[in-house]
C-alpha cells in the first residue's frame, strides 16, 4: 500500500490542470445530486477546498449528510478520479482570502467580503483513479494494444487508495 504522502502526491498530479469537480451530495429524500464546482486546493492533509455560499443547496446538504464524493474527468488526458470523503462548511475569512481568485467574482459579484461566502472542505477518505494514455496518438496506441492483448488495462493504471485523515 502506498504511503499517504505518495497517494496524495499522485492525486495532486492527476488532478493538476483539471480543477472542476462534480461534487455529489445527498438531498433530503435520499437521492444523490451532482454539480460542477471549482476546487481551490488539495492540501497536504488530503482535503479538497471549495468556495460556496452558506445558503446554497450544497451547503445545506452537507450539513445534513456530510458523506460526499468529488469526481474529476479529463477526456483529453484520459484520466478519471473519484474521491470519497466527509465534508463540512467552514467560516474562515483568512483561509477564504488565501483561496480567493479574481475569477471567483463571476460567481460571487459581491467579492471576497460577501458575508454569505464560506468554505466547503472535503476530507478525502478514499480515492480511485483510472489513468490511461492521453492525446490522439496515446489513445490510438491504447486501442491497438488492447485489441492485440485483449487486456483493457495493458497501458492504463487503476488504483484504489485509503487516505487516513489527520488526527
Amino acid at each position: 500500500m502506498a504511503r499517504k504522502d505518495d497517494s496524495l502526491e499522485k492525486l495532486g498530479k492527476l488532478i493538476e490542470g483539471n480543477d472542476i469537480a462534480m461534487l455529489t451530495t445527498r438531498i433530503g429524500d435520499g437521492r444523490l445530486i451532482s454539480r460542477p464546482l471549482r476546487m481551490q486546493q488539495l492540501d497536504s492533509d488530503g482535503a479538497l477546498w471549495f468556495i460556496t455560499d452558506r445558503n446554497s443547496h450544497k451547503a445545506e446538504e452537507v450539513r445534513l449528510q456530510p458523506q460526499v464524493n468529488a469526481s474529476f474527468a479529463s477526456g483529453e488526458h484520459n484520466t478519471y478520479i473519484s474521491i470519497a470523503g466527509r465534508a463540512c462548511v467552514i467560516f474562515d475569512k483568512a483561509r477564504l482570502a488565501q483561496l480567493w481568485s479574481p475569477a471567483m467574482a463571476v460567481f460571487y459579484p459581491k467579492g471576497m467580503d460577501d458575508p454569505d461566502l464560506c468554505l466547503l472542505r472535503v476530507q478525502a477518505e478514499s480515492a480511485e483513479y483510472w489513468d490511461g494514455p492521453g492525446g490522439f496518438i496515446g489513445q490510438a496506441l491504447y486501442l491497438v494494444m488492447t485489441a492485440a492483448t485483449r487486456d483493457p488495462g495493458v497501458l492504463s493504471e487503476n488504483e484504489r487508495m485509503r487516505i487516513q485523515p489527520p488526527r
